[in-house]
């Protein structure tokens, strides 16, 4: 019996970043997944963590919807996007990522009041770095994926991490 082994894929990102003139906190991931990229929208993945840590850590119930994930990241003046324009990609893997090209930015930084960035993982991290730390000049701090393939993580752990998300004390 011979196994189906998808081969990598050219792969452009399929949605916009999503932020407003308020937005503070810029949280990056790397590429959408196969379920971001048939919903068209951010952490689409059900058990992707993502929704149910930034609504447990605002104090808001987890949203259903786009709208209302929409209406949560930019209440609480969060900005998302990825730090991957496009890439080969197989499936969802980060681990497959090859001759990836970033996203810009600075229009988001231009058109916010980001002085924050955060990324989602590892991989993320690692390309932030790569790609955008040069022009942008601000450290991204990473955390623990919210991924499901990251099950080393409790749920409660990643909570406790991803405090740090949260307005600073002044």
């Amino acid at each position: 019996m011979t196994r189906n082994i998808s081969a990598p894929e050219r792969l452009s990102h399929p949605f916009p970043a999503l932020y407003d003139q308020n937005s503070r906190v810029l949280i990056l991931g790397s590429f959408p997944s196969v379920k971001s990229r048939a919903q068209n929208f951010f952490y689409g993945h059900p058990q992707n963590r993502f929704w149910r840590v930034i609504s447990a850590l605002v104090g808001e119930p987890t949203p259903e919807t786009i709208p209302e994930k929409r209406r949560l990241i930019l209440a609480h003046h969060f900005a998302l996007w990825d730090v991957i324009a496009s890439c080969e990609i197989t499936g969802s893997s980060d681990a497959s990522i090859q001759n990836a090209v970033p996203n810009d930015v600075t229009p988001i930084l231009a058109h916010s009041q980001i002085t924050r960035v955060f990324t989602n993982g590892k991989t993320a991290g690692k390309l932030y770095d790569r790609y955008l730390l040069p022009k942008t000049g601000i450290t991204a701090q990473c955390l623990p994926s919210t991924s499901p393939a990251n099950a080393a993580w409790t749920f409660e752990h990643l909570l406790e991490a991803w405090q740090a998300v949260l307005p600073q004390e002044k």
